[in-house]
């Protein structure tokens, strides 16, 4: 058995589970370019060699602990530029800690305490940072431009005596005075509000608990001294019931929001825990017993209590945004929520129900800015995928309400961006789509809506971006990757068209087993069933849908993509003339448009189907 002194470097993605059920496709090609382009010739430069590679880390041994810090220095200094245009939650940083200490041999693999030394500080290492024992930081003196900061002792898992750790801060200076040193380092805090617990005892009011952990995000994440993950990400953490620690681990996140809602009659009860992810303690918890009319001062005192907590500085405009509550009308407030919940059934039946709950809650409080924004949004997906006659001016007078109401409402003007679109107004339906991502570039709504309409203006490669983007920001989304397959598959990008595909019809199984009453999983998984060869797995989830919702326009629409995927002209045409008698104004933009149509485009009655449709859209 040999043994021999070696410098060991343990890295690791920071929220590694969390990037890849968001995008496991975009994670996986942005690792691989990192490792080819910065990883493997840094290690390659310092004289390292990689003993194993994980799918989200490595393990490398260097004979030098001053060419095993240099590698790693280099590795952190060149992700921030990498970084640049990739949006904060999307980004893939390192943790890296570094241990000296005798180590076991066998072949090529290491063991040992030293090695298992070197992954305990990785995983204390901050996101971006570097974390090395006393060993290491002893050896190096002064020989390396870098400074420090001494953590102390620290208890590491499995590791029987304390280590002393130090932070490698890893810009060109030296070492420092205490108070500059401590301003180097991390720039925000960050945390993750998992799903309140609905205590109520009935699970149709899970609706309610949803929206109070969702404006607790949304209020967070105004605050530029904080990074926050996003709703989905966390609400793909509900009623899993697993280690605290281990899910900031998996969302890379150093502190967790979690809490329960009793609703009764008239009366409240929400309790608060902020928990440090890295030891799982307490560091705050509150419980409040009010009449439900406080149901916004209680949200407004959990995020101040956050704000103290974490001591995130908060600016005056931040300030004033997360002191305004929605609506004072509690009764308009649930209406929203519940109609909010609806919604995203795409189905004819559906809209007309968040319709009617978005309309009371207008009229229960004239000034609710989202009711309106949800009327907007409602009419326009009627006008578009179902024909029904609404006037444009009508959807824009809804949406401008809304505006008018609180000017910062992404989701109105993504309306106005739907309603423009259907009008065909190619260059007003851009415009309010960007605004509305410049309001809030991390609305799901608004970058699925805006590569929609991208795709059907013919910009393919943008319109890919707002999939891509959108899938991220929602990782239960099936849509987004499913549509984005088509796309990819239009650019020549098959192979990474496949691996979408995959994605999305692995996250439309997912909820079909959750909603096996919802049809719209089955349409677009159908499209991707085909596409890969699997022509008996796609007539079944046919049948499914047909079984389902048999006379939805939006089902027989992708059914009929299904089919000519599949080559059946004949059942293709016929489900389409079926569709075109209740289609939307955006049914020729479809037809002209949609690759899914490529296999049965020549044939005669297609031709006729799509002059018979045009002659029906609107001038």
């Amino acid at each position: 058995m040999e043994r021999r002194l070696s410098a060991i470097l343990a890295a690791d993605v920071v929220g590694y589970s969390r990037l890849m059920g968001a995008n496991e496709v975009g994670t996986l090609q942005a690792l691989r370019q990192h490792q080819a382009e910065l990883v493997d010739p840094e290690i390659g430069k310092h004289g390292g060699r990689i003993v194993k590679l994980t799918g989200d880390g490595a393990l490398v041994e260097f004979a030098s602990v001053c060419s095993a810090v240099e590698c790693a220095a280099a590795i952190q200094r060149a992700m921030p530029e990498r970084n640049a245009d990739v949006p904060e939650d999307r980004r893939i940083e390192y943790r890296v800690g570094i241990n000296l200490d005798d180590v076991i041999v066998e072949g090529d693999d290491l063991f040992g305490d030293g090695v298992n030394i070197a992954a305990r500080l990785e995983g204390i290492a901050r996101p971006g940072g570097i974390a090395i024992s006393q060993s290491v930081y002893e050896k190096l003196g002064n020989r390396l431009d870098l400074a420090f900061e001494d953590r102390g002792e620290q208890r590491l898992k499995n590791i029987a005596k304390p280590i002393r750790v130090f932070d490698v801060l890893v810009g060109p200076t030296k070492p420092a005075a205490k108070a500059e040193v401590q301003a180097t380092g991390p720039d925000k805090p960050s945390i993750a509000v998992l799903p309140f617990t609905n205590m109520s005892g009935d699970p149709e009011q899970d609706y309610f608990s949803d929206g109070i952990t969702e404006d607790l995000i949304t209020d967070l994440s105004k605050l530029s001294g904080l990074f926050v993950i996003g709703r989905h990400t966390s609400f793909a953490y509900k009623e899993m019931g697993q280690n605290l620690e281990q899910i900031a681990r998996e969302l890379g996140v150093r502190f967790l929001l979690e809490g329960s809602v009793r609703k009764a009659g008239q009366r409240i009860r929400i309790t608060g825990q902020l928990i440090d992810g890295a030891t799982g303690g307490h560091l705050w918890a509150e419980r409040y017993d009010r009449d439900l009319t406080d149901i916004f001062a209680i949200q407004d005192e959990i995020t101040r209590a956050i704000v103290e907590q974490l001591k995130v500085r908060i600016l005056p405009e931040e300030s004033a945004s997360i002191r305004q509550a929605p609506t004072s009308n509690v009764e308009a407030y649930s209406l929203y929520l519940k109609g909010r919940e609806i919604f995203h059934n795409p189905t004819k039946v559906s809209l007309g129900l968040a319709r009617q709950m978005f309309v009371r809650a207008a009229e229960l409080d004239p000034l609710f800015a989202r009711a309106y924004a949800g009327i907007a949004n409602c009419d326009a997906r009627f006008v578009g995928w179902y024909g029904t006659r609404i006037p444009i001016e009508q959807i824009l007078v809804s949406a401008d309400k809304a505006l008018s109401l609180d000017p910062t409402l992404a989701e109105a003007e993504a309306a106005r961006g739907e309603a423009f679109r259907i009008a065909g107004r190619k260059d007003d339906a851009t415009t309010s789509f960007e605004q509305a991502l410049a309001l809030d570039p991390n609305s799901f709504e608004a970058n699925l809506a805006f590569a929609r309409h991208l795709r059907g203006i013919g910009q393919l490669e943008k319109s890919a971006e707002h999939f891509i983007r959108a899938l991220e920001i929602q990782p239960d989304d099936f849509q987004s990757p499913i549509l984005l397959e088509g796309i990819l598959i239009s650019l020549g990008r098959v192979d990474e068209a496949n691996r979408y595909g995959r994605l999305g019809l692995a996250r439309a199984e997912e909820i079909l087993r959750q909603h096996p009453e919802s049809s719209r999983p089955a349409q677009l998984g159908a499209c991707t069933l085909a596409r890969l060869g699997k022509r008996d797995d796609a007539i079944n989830w046919i049948e499914r849908v047909l079984w389902i919702d048999p006379e939805d326009s939006q089902a027989l629409y992708n059914v009929a993509c299904a089919w000519a995927i599949l080559g059946d002209a004949d059942q293709a045409l016929d489900t389409l003339e079926k569709w075109s008698k209740q289609g939307g104004v955006l049914a020729k933009n479809w037809l002209e448009r949609d690759p899914d149509f490529d296999r049965i485009r020549s044939h005669p009655r297609y031709a006729e189907l799509l002059a018979s449709v045009a002659e029906q859209a609107p001038g």
